[in-house]
């Protein structure tokens, strides 16, 4: 243990596993706790083909939000639709487009049956528009413009639809 830790009122239990610390409180009980996993964390974020895959999934996602609003907007002035439907209509488009770039070149290496993949891509990209249709509602009450607000919920669910698919859709089997 170093000084720093024992300065703080850390100890080492005769109990304590690899990893876990006691701290003494001033009532002079002991409370153990477990530290954040940060090992696999830290890892994920020094392995090159992660930022390499997250490179890429945003070029795919570049394309995807483009088609989206293209498709958006066409439908929302040139079809004349609510808002929200024309965001499922354009979301739809999009998805396949995603779906099949991610399939075939961000995740070209993880590759499974191509039904499960799609089923797995479809729920993440359902709940991401769940999310997104929560956001666009927001941001269209809040009184920014139907494609404005469409642009930023579709950058805000970003990161987590990423996330969903990199670790269940696409993720590599050992």
């Amino acid at each position: 243990m170093s000084v720093r830790a024992a300065g703080r009122g850390l100890k080492a239990p005769a109990t304590a596993t690899a990893g876990t610390l006691a701290r003494v409180t001033e009532d002079r009980s002991v409370s153990t706790r477990q530290p954040v996993p940060r090992g696999r964390v830290d890892a994920a974020l020094r392995r090159r083909a992660n930022w390499e895959q997250l490179v890429k999934f945003c070029l795919v996602g570049a394309t995807g939000y483009a088609v989206n609003l293209a498709v958006y907007t066409a439908l929302l002035r040139g079809a004349d639709l609510h808002y929200l439907p024309a965001a499922i209509g354009s979301f739809l488009v999009a998805v396949s487009n995603n779906y099949w770039w991610n399939r075939h070149w961000t995740f070209r290496g993880q590759r499974g049956h191509v039904v499960f993949q799609g089923l797995r891509f479809l729920v993440i990209s359902t709940l991401a528009l769940a999310a997104n249709l929560v956001v666009l509602h927001l941001l269209v009450e809040a009184g920014l413009g139907e494609v404005v607000a469409q642009a930023i919920a579709i950058m805000l669910v970003t990161p987590v639809n990423f996330v969903g698919n990199k670790l269940w859709s696409f993720r590599h089997r050992r």
